[in-house]
């Protein structure tokens, strides 16, 4: 199996093993930082051994390329297909006007703020702890962001890549994510990213700057019965 088929497994593994609350079988994130779990894959014995490791009262979400056949212990709250792409062959964009600017805890309001405006994705208040994050501004105002999550041995995941809608037709999002995939090439690691599957107007924006299709990728948010 490519690593890149189960990223969050990966990531929880290997680059990301820091933030494994779980075990050798199940891998999950605290709250606060991401909703995954995960799992080597999702057969009915290793969904038990999750539901008997989980923490209860909460809903989490999956991401594979093979579609989840949920047991009878797990309800679908929403699910959908993503587009994973991989970034062969970096077109890099810059700017004299647009400064991607470092973003740091003291950023945090003004990050949720943005991402519940804009809905890129989960993004809660130590989703930052991933690392890498940038940011535009309008004087004191974030208006666009973007950063890294998934971390494997050789790939780096981009999101949470959102612009305030008073502030797009900028091309905020691509000078965003052609600077974090520059960094992520420099360090020797391949970026890719997931985009929802009818998203056309960001799928064209990262086939533009290099990315190209590798995969459907099946996304959803369960939760205990």
């Amino acid at each position: 199996m490519h690593p890149l088929d189960n990223p969050v497994w990966q990531a929880l593994n290997t680059a990301d093993s820091r933030f494994n609350l779980g075990n050798a079988v199940v891998g999950y994130f605290a709250a606060d930082v991401c909703p995954f779990a995960a799992l080597p894959d999702w057969s009915e014995a290793n969904q038990k051994l999750l539901y008997e490791q989980l923490p209860p009262n909460r809903s989490w979400s999956v991401m594979i390329k093979e579609p989840v056949e949920f047991t009878g212990v797990w309800e679908t709250r929403f699910s959908t297909t993503l587009h994973q792409m991989v970034c062969e062959n970096l077109i890099p964009l810059t700017s004299e006007e647009v400064v991607c600017k470092p973003l740091s805890e003291e950023h945090v309001p003004a990050m949720l703020k943005l991402t519940a405006l804009t809905k890129p994705g989960p993004f809660y208040e130590h989703t930052i702890d991933f690392g890498n994050y940038f940011g535009i501004f309008d004087e004191e105002e974030l208006v666009a962001m973007a950063g890294e999550r998934l971390h494997l041995n050789n790939y780096t995941e981009i999101s949470a890549v959102c612009t305030d809608p008073d502030y797009t037709g900028k091309g905020y999002g691509a000078i965003l994510v052609s600077h974090i995939a520059q960094q992520i090439i420099a360090a020797g690691r391949q970026p890719f990213l997931h985009v929802k599957w009818d998203n056309q107007r960001a799928i064209k924006m990262y086939e533009r700057i290099g990315f190209s299709f590798r995969s459907d990728v099946f996304f959803a948010v369960f939760a205990e019965r």
